[in-house]
Parts: structure tokens; sequence; C-alpha cells
């Protein structure tokens, strides 16, 4: 079976969803959408595409699934609109900054039966895998606390703050997924502090760029993360979970992996950039994981009630911050 793609969206997001799409051999890429022409006449040339309308996607017959990657404000409305057209949808997290209209949102997925997949990436991420693997296999016994460390190289542009709906909403989001992903078990309070350190401007848009959460579950089970919009050293990806039998981590990957040791000591290369190197490998595997479930006719994981469950614990990570205090959910 070859599923047939619409892109929504060519920018940098897009370039790596089309990427991955084009290395599929159970995936064609049959037109892409963008506002800006220059943007989808150079992802068309690229993969051999048509450049068509949204709406001629949504109408389409020679199309059984789109991959949402516009902006945040738009995502909503377009799962509603391709639910509707009995499309296959895949679509960039968040699903909406506002928890109410996330689940109206999926109020209209459910209505329809149409599957949906939201982009939580990292869960398909090899290394990341391998650790949710070995807590499966018991190799570290019961998880007791898993501890997070996401960092950015760089502050983005003030013009992208003011429509990330902020950090955490944007840049946390992914770690809370991961969370849950291997605690195993839900959090029941979120407890967050947050600075600006990095880039005031940051601040003067209402957002933060250093921020520490702590996750727990009813179990007591807890999951400490660290988030910065600054790592001069690289992409800082790193997660360790400990147990009663162990512990099990995944440590920060580069693009060549070798160490070179001589008389100024030990070194080894840098580590990845930003992210659309680093997830090279996840983001084909989300895409492999969507195809076979639109194939199998499988349940979409991460599902929209994941990215609702994220969304809310972004928001409870917000209200702990303003407030000062532990946010019960």
């Amino acid at each position: 079976m070859t599923v047939r793609f619409g892109l929504l969206g060519a920018g940098r997001i897009g370039k790596v969803h089309a990427k991955a799409i084009g290395s599929n051999p159970q995936a064609k890429l049959v037109a892409v959408a963008d506002a800006f022409e220059q943007a989808a006449k150079d992802l068309s040339v690229a993969y051999g595409c048509e450049i068509r309308t949204i709406e001629e996607i949504e109408s389409a017959g020679d199309i059984d699934a789109v991959i949402i990657c516009t902006p945040t404000d738009t995502h909503a409305d377009l799962i509603e609109r391709f639910a509707r057209a009995g499309k296959a949808i895949f679509c960039e997290k968040p699903i909406d900054l506002d928890v109410k209209r996330v689940e109206e949102c999926l109020a209209v997925v459910r209505q329809t039966k149409a599957t949906l997949m939201v982009g939580f990436n990292r869960r398909f991420d090899p290394h990341f895998a391998a650790v949710r693997k070995a807590i499966d296999d018991g190799a570290i016994g019961d998880v007791e606390m898993v501890t997070i460390t996401s960092r950015d190289p760089g502050a983005p542009p003030a013009e992208y703050i003011t429509r990330s709906g902020g950090i955490f909403r944007d840049m946390t989001i992914h770690d809370f997924d991961m969370a849950r992903f291997l605690l195993g078990e839900e959090p029941v309070a979120v407890t967050a502090h947050a600075s600006v350190l990095v880039d005031k401007k940051i601040g003067e848009l209402g957002d933060y760029d250093s921020v520490s959460v702590i996750l727990s579950t009813a179990s007591g089970k807890q999951c400490v993360i660290s988030n910065s919009r600054r790592a001069t050293y690289g992409y800082d990806q790193r997660i360790e979970v400990h147990g009663s039998k162990g512990m099990v981590a995944a440590e920060n990957q580069r693009a060549v992996s070798i160490e070179i040791a001589n008389g100024d000591g030990y070194t080894r290369p840098p580590l990845h950039d930003f992210f659309m190197t680093r997830y090279t490998e996840a983001y084909a595997n989300e895409i492999s994981a969507f195809i076979e479930g639109i194939a199998t006719g499988k349940k979409a994981a991460p599902s929209g009630e994941d990215g609702l469950v994220a969304l809310a614990l972004a928001e409870a990570a917000l209200r702990s911050v303003k407030e000062g205090k532990t946010i019960t959910i």
C-alpha cells in the first residue's frame, strides 16, 4: 500500500516531513500548499510534487492523508476540515493553544472517526525508544524517577515567540509527552519555576527562556525537566530513568560518534546543531508509524488525546509559575 500525502506548510518542519515521506517506499508526496509561493515551489521542485491550494488538497481524490505544518493557530480548524473530508491527519504539536478548543476539535475527530496522529516525534527516536524498551523488559525494575534535559542551541526570533504560545506550550510540551511515555503513569501535580536569563526581549513579550518543572504521579513517581533556550555547546537532549533495580539513560548524540585521545586530553565532535539533524530517524520512524496505522486501522499514537494531556500539563506549569504554587491536575 502506498499512502498519498498532501503537505500543508513548506517551512522548516514541513521540509523535515517532506524528507521523511520522500525516503519511505510506502509514501508518495502528491501535493504541497503554502501561503508563500516560493517556499511551495522550492519543495515541489525538490520532491517532484504539485503545488495546490488547501481547498484543492481537501477535495482531491488522489490524496489519502495530510500532514499539517502550518502555524499553530490554524491547526484545529484544518484538522476538523480534513476529518470531515475523510483524510487521515498528521498534525504537528500543539493542536491549539487552548485546552477547550482542543476538546472541541477532538469531538469532531471522534464524530467523523478520523485518524489523527500528533507530532511528538521523540517517542520514535531510536535511543529514547530503547530506554522505554529497557523499562518494559524489567531491566531497571519499577520506575521511580525520570530526568529530562532539553536545551536549544539558541533562542528563537521575537516573531516566533509571539505566536508560539510560550515556552511551556512550545518547547516543554515535548518533554511533558516524554515524561508520560517514560513514567507509565499520569502526572497529578505540577510545580514549575521560570526565568528570563537568555534574552530580555523574551521577557518583554511575556515569555520565559529558562524553566524547571517537577511532575508527580499518584504513586509518588517524579519527573524533573530542565529547559533552556541557550546551550552554547549544541542541541542538548538527554534522558535518565532511575528504577528500583538500576538506571537507564540516553546520552547526547553527535553527527559523528568518535573520541580522540592525545596529549591535549580526550575530545569528541560537537553535538547536533538542532532538531532537524538530531531527530532525523525519529521523523522517519514517525511517518512510518502513521502509515502503518492507516494500513492496519490501528489507533494512531501519539493521539489527539495525548496532545490534549500534554497541553493541559503545559497550562498547569504556566499557572504554577504565575501563582507560585504546585498545581494539582
